[in-house]
């Protein structure tokens, strides 16, 4: 299979603009940085994470040097392979380390701009947690969307729409949800999301558990 062709299906998005500094490259250095240093605290080499991935070599590397924007299903396969999470990617906070941390403070907020997709998510929950859950504000832009093929990763995920439309697939299911719709389901199961609205946005308070569905649970 031609490798263009294999990571489109994987949903990556490359051929960045060059040159602008106001672009949207520094935020793409940023992602592909902290990536590239997940990746070698745990001593995994490129090939190791094609491998897992089943994304080529050429195109990780290209995340990691912030010249291919990926996409969030490319990210949730390089997390479930770093065992962190989607919110293990967010870059920690500048400031000196809570040695309890309990609260994030609005102006502190990490952030994550998924810039093609046209989605943007911030961190509401601090570093630390034995069961990986994360918390997350997410803003889809009019016609935002995670792409066409969906994908799937370990744990579970709820959320509540706060503002505007969501359309939601898992697996065979196409839910439209209007704001103070809420759902759940396993990540494992195959999904996709998009913003069907032309004009408004939506915001979706969206939680991801890292940890496996208990047994007997529905």
């Amino acid at each position: 299979m031609h490798e263009e062709t294999r990571e489109r299906q994987v949903g990556a998005t490359v051929s960045i603009p060059q040159g602008d500094a106001t672009g949207p490259e520094p935020v793409d250095r940023a992602v592909g940085q902290r990536l590239r240093g997940l990746r070698r605290a745990r001593g995994l080499s490129l090939e190791a994470i094609a491998s897992s991935t089943g994304l080529s070599i050429g195109f990780i590397s290209q995340v990691e040097r912030g010249l291919s924007s990926p996409s969030l299903r490319v990210l949730a396969l390089l997390a479930d392979t770093l065992q962190i999470g989607i919110g293990g990617l967010f870059e920690p906070s500048p400031h000196e380390p809570d040695p309890d941390p309990i609260v994030v403070f609005r102006k502190d907020r990490p952030e994550l701009q998924l810039w093609r997709a046209g989605i943007t998510k911030q961190l509401l929950t601090p570093p630390g947690g034995t069961h990986g859950m994360s918390l997350f504000h997410m803003v889809l832009r009019p016609g935002a969307s995670t792409g066409d093929e969906p994908f799937s990763h370990e744990g579970e995920e709820a959320g509540l729409v706060l503002e505007g439309r969501l359309t939601l697939v898992v697996e065979a299911r196409t839910l439209q949800l209007a704001e103070g719709d809420s759902f759940r389901f396993e990540s494992r199961r195959p999904h996709r999301f998009s913003n069907p609205d032309p004009h408004g946005q939506t915001i979706v308070l969206w939680v991801n558990v890292l940890g496996p569905t208990p047994a007997g649970s529905p």
